[in-house]
C-alpha cells in the first residue's frame, strides 16, 4: 500500500479552515444574486437563454434570499459558534 501524506499533513493546517468561510462566501453570492433577481426585476432582459417575467425574478430573487439566508445561520452555526460546556461529566 502506498503511504501518502493525508491533506492536512501536505497543507500544514485543516482544510476545514477554508471550507468555513467558503461556506459563508456562497451564502453572501446567493444572496447578492437574490438582491440583484430584485433590484432588477423591472428592467428589459436582453435575449438571454432565459427570460423571465418581473414576477418570476421577484419570487426566484426571493428564494435565493431566504436559501442565502439559511445558509449563511447553517454555516455560522456549524462552524464559528463556540460549543456550549456540558455538565455531563461521567
Amino acid at each position: 500500500m502506498l503511504n501518502l501524506p493525508t491533506t492536512e499533513e501536505r497543507l500544514g493546517k485543516s482544510p476545514q479552515r477554508l471550507v468555513r468561510y467558503f461556506v459563508l462566501v456562497m451564502a453572501l453570492v446567493y444572496l447578492g444574486l437574490g438582491v440583484w433577481l430584485w433590484w432588477t426585476a423591472d428592467t428589459a432582459t436582453g435575449g438571454g437563454i432565459i427570460s423571465l417575467s418581473p414576477t418570476a425574478r421577484r419570487v426566484l430573487g426571493s428564494v435565493f434570499v431566504l436559501y442565502g439566508l439559511l445558509r449563511f445561520f447553517r454555516g455560522y452555526q456549524t462552524y464559528f459558534r463556540k460549543k456550549p460546556l456540558s455538565d455531563d461529566h461521567d
